[in-house]
């Protein structure tokens, strides 16, 4: 094999040492070889870096394992002299049998020596610090989500079918009649008359549903969950503060994404946390597809190509195209609105949302790449790829399979 990387190094990273082994020019023709293990603390992580130092690596290669390869990563990515390289760990499968940290350490080396793995993709510091944020306010809002539902199934239980009124138990007028009971009132009719704006119109159907067997029990459970609520909502609140402070730098790139149908201003940034901004990073648009998980896989064998699923890919931005693909299904008069009629007909609705989704993330590597907006085809780009004569064919085959026998007559002549 050619030996691409003269001086590297390859690391099996834990969660308190990490097991490295060097590969530099030895005597002659031959390589020298060396392993030693360091601890993950921040002194351990500083003697590993000037040992990599002394020893002139170029190219340092470490599994993608939990989040352990962090510290190292960032401690190499600021050094001067050494590439420090993530690997997929599918990639770089050792044979079964001989998995030990020193040997992964020493098979991670070889790879990288001979040019057989790629590093994966890495964003800046900046943008990492807004996936930081992004995604911790998705795991909010969704916590915020369980913790409504968990209001509501206790209020059933509790024979309170406010959910059957109110679109809403965790607004104004649901929590004013939530904490009123918990302080101890039980008049339907006081509760009702708590209700505030269009909600005061419903007032006999309230007194029905916020009659029922609420006790104390039930009295303390809602207060713990109110106050789950308030707490997620707040941060929330605080979260989309800093992000968009945060974003300020790439707002050109929020008013190009937010162009495109279904993407709101909250999933641009999400999509710009997941992506970053320089779209020099990927090969192309499909490579780009293909490690957001939104791109088939290739199977084939002896000539014939299998099913094939998509990869596991990132399940953060998958969602958030996802979402916006499915918005897409009821938006009307766009592309991507017809692209999922079109696909949903013979696919289903699943294989329709991921086709979407993956036309929306090949127009937003074009659009970041040439700083150019959304341009949409037109809801009949699929009716104007045939001709006249083929689309007046393909309906007439459709009316005689009906049973009937139809005579068309241009406008021009019937006038």
């Amino acid at each position: 094999m050619d030996l691409l990387h003269e001086r590297c190094a390859g690391g099996d990273l834990g969660k308190r040492d990490c097991a490295v082994c060097i590969r530099v020019p030895g005597k002659g023709s031959r390589r020298h070889q060396e392993t030693k293990r360091f601890p993950t603390t921040t002194a351990g992580l500083l003697q590993l870096r000037d040992y990599l130092l002394d020893k002139r690596i170029t190219v340092f290669g470490m599994e993608a394992t939990g989040s352990y390869w962090k510290a190292l990563y960032y401690l190499l990515e600021a050094t001067d002299g050494i590439e420090p390289w993530l690997l997929n760990a599918q990639h770089i499968k050792n044979v079964p049998g001989r998995k030990t940290d020193v040997t992964d350490a020493q098979w991670i080396c070889r790879l990288v020596e001979n040019g057989l793995v790629r590093p994966s993709f890495v964003p800046p510091r900046e943008i990492r610090q807004l996936r930081d944020l992004t995604r911790y306010r998705t795991e909010t809002v969704q916590e915020r989500s369980r913790e409504i539902n968990r209001l509501g199934n206790l209020l059933e239980d509790a024979g309170i079918k406010l959910t059957a009124v109110v679109s809403d138990i965790a607004g104004v007028s649901a929590l004013r009649m939530l904490e009123a009971m918990v302080a101890g009132e039980r008049d339907p009719e006081a509760l009702a008359d708590l209700a505030v704006g269009q909600l005061r119109k419903k007032h006999s159907e309230l007194v029905q549903v916020l009659t029922g067997n609420f006790n104390e029990h039930h009295g303390f459970m809602v207060q713990i969950l109110i106050r789950a609520i308030r707490d997620a909502g707040a941060r929330i609140g605080l979260l989309e503060e800093e992000i968009a402070r945060q974003i300020a730098p790439f707002r050109r790139q929020v008013e190009l994404l937010i162009t495109i149908p279904g993407i709101s201003t909250l999933a641009a940034y999400s999509i710009i946390a997941e992506i970053g901004v320089d779209m020099s990073r990927f090969p192309g648009a499909g490579h780009l597809a293909a490690w957001s998980g939104l791109a088939p896989g290739n199977r084939e064998s002896a000539g014939k190509r299998k099913y094939a699923p998509t990869r596991h890919g990132d399940v953060w931005l998958k969602g958030t195209l996802g979402m916006a693909a499915l918005c897409n299904s009821r938006l009307k008069g766009t592309y991507l609105c017809a692209q999922f009629h079109h696909i949903r007909a013979r696919r289903g609705d699943k294989r329709a949302i991921v086709a979407v989704a993956h036309s929306m993330i090949v127009s937003i590597y074009h659009m970041l790449s040439t700083d150019t907006p959304y341009q949409d085809l037109g809801p009949d780009h699929f009716s104007n790829r045939v001709s006249h004569e083929t689309r007046r064919r393909r309906l007439l085959t459709q009316l005689d399979a009906l049973g009937y026998e139809v005579t068309l007559t241009p406008r021009t002549e019937a006038a």
